[in-house]
């Protein structure tokens, strides 16, 4: 998991509000339902001393979120009067939650979330394509792509000496606006970073589009008939090929980090533990964190407020480096400290490997102080 999109978080120390609400509006009393739930969350904020500002500012976005139909929820977090970020959940929050911390508690964001992988879907006929893209961090994008060449679409029976030749202007009309898609999908996926493309919907027009992009991005192609661009058409199937080739990928990217961890446990190079996946993360040695998400944990570290490199388990460390640190919750220092060394998490199950503290790293390199665990 890249966790760039939260370093503007980070970037601001202070008192943050982090709010985890059911947004859902399905039933005739769901505003109702709704307010009933901000009120809460007001209570409970201001008991815990909440900058009156923040709250004030979460419930206007909260009310002013457009209306989304079926159960989803939403994870505000402000600063003062500013809401620095909104994140739409697919469901409801497992556990509602309003929270006043020196960090943004973002784990049960995450949690929800799950592995997001970047990707551009393309649906297309032979008059050009539908593009929708997903960022690192979730931003959505989507771009239209119309024919360049409108004439002739479409093979005919016209007869005579013209006949071959007209029937390869129809090849050449398709090809170039197949290519006019491949361009724009190369384009898109090298701003989104995407780890796959699926590409659907008319046959040759998914042909014509693969066989013109260049030889990196066909590597990472998913082709499917699924989908088509008239109007009304249901994207279902579509929907759930792209669901399946986001998956896939996500799970080959967890498969190729435990493997490297259980090589480097086996030279004795791992980092396993909370106390030296720590002191890892500070030298900026963590290439990935593996980490068994548990809510229910009270563990603590300590941080430097305008450094996120600079976390322990001991404050002493800090206060002897100058430094007046703060204590916050463990997974909120983790994953400030992974989003500000460029490094990636992952959230894993106890079944699928054995950590120590419910934590281990994957190292970019090895020094001296590296032992066996």
């Amino acid at each position: 998991m890249n966790l760039a999109f939260l370093r503007p978080l980070f970037d601001r120390p202070g008192s943050w509000v982090s709010v985890y609400l059911d947004a859902t509006r399905s039933s005739e009393n769901a505003d109702h339902e709704v307010d009933l739930r901000l009120r809460a969350m007001r209570e409970r904020l201001t008991e815990e001393g909440a900058d009156p500002a923040a709250v004030g500012a979460v419930e206007d976005t909260v009310r002013q979120h457009p209306y989304q139909p079926g159960p989803y929820g939403l994870a505000v977090f402000a600063q003062g009067a500013d809401v620095a970020l909104v994140e739409t959940l697919n469901a409801p929050p497992s556990v509602e939650g309003a929270f006043v911390e020196p960090l943004p508690h973002v784990m049960p964001l995450l949690a929800q979330r799950g592995e997001e992988v970047p990707y551009v879907r393309v649906l297309a006929d032979r008059t050009g394509g539908d593009l929708d893209a997903l960022s690192v961090g979730g931003v959505p994008r989507h771009e239209k792509v119309a024919a360049s060449e409108s004439f002739p679409l479409r093979k005919v029976k016209v007869g005579g000496w013209s006949t071959l030749r007209y029937l390869h202007a129809v090849e050449e009309t398709w090809k170039r606006n197949a290519g006019d898609v491949a361009a724009a999908a190369a384009d898109l996926a090298e701003s989104v970073g995407a780890e796959v493309i699926v590409v659907g919907g008319d046959v040759h027009a998914v042909n014509g589009i693969v066989n013109q992009l260049p030889k990196r991005w066909q590597e990472r192609v998913v082709r499917t008939e699924a989908g088509s661009r008239a109007a009304g058409a249901d994207e279902t199937a579509l929907d759930d090929v792209t669901i399946q080739a986001i998956a896939e990928v996500a799970a080959g990217q967890t498969d190729q980090i435990l493997d490297r961890f259980r090589a480097q446990r086996g030279d004795g190079t791992a980092s396993t533990g909370l106390t030296d996946v720590v002191a890892r993360l500070q030298r900026g040695q963590v290439d990935a964190v593996l980490l068994i998400d548990d809510q229910s944990s009270t563990d603590t570290l300590w941080i430097d407020p305008d450094d996120p490199t600079m976390i322990s388990v001991d404050d002493h460390v800090l206060r002897e480096a100058g430094i007046q640190p703060v204590k916050v919750r463990a997974d909120a220092a983790l994953v400030r400290a992974i989003a500000g060394t460029d490094a990636h998490l992952f959230l894993v199950a106890p079944e699928e490997v054995q950590l120590e503290h419910g934590i281990g790293a994957v190292l970019r390199y090895a020094d001296g102080s590296s032992a066996a665990q």
